[in-house]
C-alpha cells in the first residue's frame, strides 16, 4: 500500500495540485522559475462582484501554493479599462448611454467625482476587498499598458498575420469577421468611440492602423459613426486589440505563468493560446476552467443583469476567512452563492480551526491533511497560534435581536459570560458580534431564517409536546431554577416519545441554530424568550 502522507502534494488541496502542475510545466519548457507570475482579468465595465474577487483570490491562492513550494509569485490585477461600454449595468444612471463603446477609462464616474472615471469607480470596488482581506497585488492597467506601449511588438506581430489570424479565428470558433477587418478597434479620434470604427489596413513601418468611423451594432444597439476616417498609432492608447488576442499579447508582454478563466470565455481562451503559442512563440500560460456563480434563482451573477454581491456587501456580515473559504473550498461545479451561506462559512471555518488545532478530530488522513491545508491558506499560510473563541453565528443573531443597537454589543458579550460561552473580550468576538448586529440590522425579518428541516411524527410529536410545556412557563423567564426545569422537561418529552435525549438535544439545536450543538438548552430558552422559541419551534411542526 503506498503511503498518502508520501503522494501528498503540497498541503494536500486542488490549489497545490496546479502550483504543482505548474512548476513542473514551466520546467519541461525550458523557462525560468526565478518569478513565476500569475494574472487575473478585471472587467472594469461593471460592478465588480464576488465573482469577479474569485478569479483573482485563487489566483492568489496559486501564488500562496507556490511560496509554500519555495517558488517566487506575483499577482497582477489587470484592469481592462480600455474596454468600450456595451451597455449600462443595472442601477447606474441613465445619462451613461451617451457613452455607449467609448473606453471605459474615459467615462465620468457615475456616482458623482469620487473616482477619476467609471472604469476607477468600478475597480475601486474590487481592490478594497483585496486589501481588506489582506491579498496583495500588483495592478495594471489597459489604459496605461497602451499608453506606454506595453504592447506595441505584440500588436505589431498580430496585425501583420492578420489574414492568417481571421482564418484560424474562423476555423477555431466559427467567427467570420475578421476575415474582413484587423483584430484591432481604433478609438475614433473625432467621437471618441471604439467598435464603430473599422480598422481597415495596418501600415507596419509607420505602427499605424487606418480606420473609418461606418457604426457597429453593439448587442440590441446599433452606435452610429461619425463618419470621420484617421489613423490609429498602435504604439499610444490610440486603440485597443480585440479580445481573441489580447489576452495573448498581455500574457506575452507581462511573462504570464498561469491564469484560470469561467467557461463564458471558453472559446476567446482557445484563440489566444494559439496566439500565443504559434504567432508570438509565446507558450501560453497554465489554466484552469471554473464554473461561475449563479444566484438563488440559478441565474449568472452577472454586472449587467443587477444581481451582483460586491466583496463589500459580503463583508458587511462574514469574516474575510469566511470570503476566502467560499472561494477556497473548490474550484470544480457551478456554485450557488448568496448571502444567506455567511452563517454556513462561518461556522465551517471554525470547525476547520477546530480540526487545525486537535479540538475536534478526523480519522480521515487524506481529508486531515485537506482541512488543515485549507485552514492555512484561508489564513495566507500564517494561521494564528492558538483559536478563538467560537460562537455560532446564528446564536449572536438571535441574542443580538434581543437588544437595541446601541446596547447590542456589550449585551450579547454579557449573556456569553453568563452562559460560559465566553471569558474576557477577544477581537474575534467583538467582531463576531458586530457582525452578527449588521446582519440584523439589515437581514433580520419576523420569519425564522433557518433552512427547513424534515420531522418524523415522533418528532414532530416530542417537539409539540415542548412547545406546550414551554408555554405553561410563559412570563416566567426571571424564576432562578426555570433554566433547569426546562432541561429536565427536555429530557422527559424525549424518553417519553422514544427518543434518545442526545438526538432530540440535536435535533433542537438543528431547529434553533443550524448547529448540531450549542448553549445550554434551558438557558437558551430564557434568554430568547419563552413565546419567541416557540414560535420558532412551531414553525417547523408546520412546514
Amino acid at each position: 500500500m503506498p503511503n498518502p502522507e508520501v503522494e501528498t502534494i503540497g498541503k494536500g488541496t486542488w490549489i497545490d495540485k496546479v502550483a504543482d502542475t505548474l512548476v513542473d510545466r514551466e520546467k519541461s519548457l525550458g523557462r525560468s522559475t526565478t518569478l513565476l507570475k500569475v494574472e487575473s482579468g478585471l472587467g472594469a465595465s461593471g460592478v465588480p462582484h464576488i465573482g469577479s474577487m474569485a478569479d483573482a483570490v485563487r489566483a492568489y491562492g496559486v501564488l500562496l501554493a507556490l511560496h509554500n513550494l519555495g517558488y517566487k509569485s506575483e499577482l497582477i490585477v489587470y484592469s481592462d479599462d480600455m474596454d468600450g461600454l456595451r451597455k449600462v449595468p443595472s442601477g447606474l444612471p441613465a445619462w451613461l448611454n451617451e457613452y455607449l463603446a467609448k473606453p471605459v477609462s474615459t467615462i465620468p464616474d457615475p456616482n458623482g467625482e469620487c473616482h477619476k472615471s467609471f472604469a476607477d469607480h468600478m475597480a475601486d470596488s474590487l481592490l478594497k476587498g483585496l486589501q481588506v482581506i489582506g491579498i496583495p497585488y500588483r495592478f495594471q492597467s489597459a489604459t496605461d499598458a497602451y499608453q506606454k506601449g506595453a504592447f506595441s511588438s505584440q500588436i505589431d506581430i498580430i496585425l501583420k498575420n492578420s489574414v492568417s489570424l481571421g482564418r484560424k479565428i474562423a476555423n477555431l470558433v466559427g467567427q467570420e469577421k475578421f476575415l474582413q477587418i484587423l483584430p484591432y478597434f481604433p478609438a475614433c479620434k473625432s467621437c471618441g468611440r471604439l467598435y464603430v470604427a473599422r480598422a481597415e489596413r495596418y501600415y507596419a513601418e509607420e505602427k499605424k492602423v487606418s480606420y473609418s468611423c461606418i457604426g457597429s451594432k453593439i448587442g440590441n444597439t446599433d452606435i452610429q459613426g461619425c463618419g470621420h476616417r484617421g489613423e490609429s498609432d498602435v504604439r499610444k492608447a490610440d486603440g485597443k486589440l480585440a479580445w481573441k488576442v489580447e489576452f495573448a499579447a498581455r500574457w506575452a508582454a507581462f511573462d504570464v505563468r498561469f491564469e484560470a478563466f469561467g467557461k463564458d470565455i471558453m472559446d476567446s481562451v482557445r484563440v489566444n493560446d494559439w496566439v500565443s503559442d504559434e504567432v508570438l512563440g509565446y507558450p501560453h500560460p497554465l489554466h484552469l476552467k471554473y464554473e461561475l456563480f449563479l444566484d438563488r434563482r440559478g441565474k449568472k451573477i452577472s454586472k449587467s443583469s443587477g444581481n451582483v454581491i460586491t466583496p463589500q456587501q459580503w463583508l458587511r456580515y462574514g469574516t474575510p476567512e469566511s470570503l476566502m473559504l467560499l472561494f477556497f473550498k473548490r474550484i470544480i461545479g457551478t456554485r450557488t452563492v448568496g448571502l444567506e451561506e455567511i452563517p454556513t462559512l462561518m461556522n465551517e471555518y471554525d470547525l476547520y480551526e477546530d480540526i487545525y488545532f486537535g479540538k475536534v478530530s478526523e480519522d480521515n488522513k487524506a481529508k486531515l491533511v485537506k482541512l488543515r491545508g485549507l485552514y492555512e491558506y484561508v489564513n495566507h499560510l500564517r494561521p494564528p497560534t492558538h483559536p478563538d473563541i467560537h460562537i455560532p453565528f446564528d446564536l449572536l443573531v438571535q441574542y443580538g435581536a434581543l437588544f437595541p443597537l446601541e446596547e447590542r454589543i456589550e449585551k450579547v458579550f454579557q449573556r456569553l459570560v453568563k452562559h460560559d460561552l465566553a471569558k474576557e473580550k477577544t477581537d474575534g468576538i467583538i467582531r463576531r458580534i458586530s457582525l452578527a448586529s449588521n446582519w440584523i440590522e439589515d437581514k433580520m425579518v419576523e420569519t425564522h431564517p433557518m433552512p427547513s428541516i424534515s420531522l418524523g411524527s415522533n418528532e414532530s410529536q416530542a417537539v409539540g409536546q415542548l412547545v406546550s410545556a414551554l408555554r405553561s412557563y410563559s412570563g416566567q423567564e426571571n424564576y432562578p431554577d426555570l433554566p433547569e426545569i426546562i432541561q429536565s422537561k427536555i429530557f422527559e418529552i424525549a424518553r417519553n416519545n422514544n427518543i434518545l435525549p442526545k438526538d432530540f438535544f440535536k435535533l433542537l439545536y438543528k431547529i434553533l441554530l443550524n448547529k448540531d450543538k450549542g448553549p445550554k438548552l434551558g438557558n437558551y430558552a430564557v434568554d430568547l424568550g419563552i413565546e419567541r422559541m416557540c414560535a420558532i419551534l412551531m414553525d417547523h411542526i408546520k412546514r
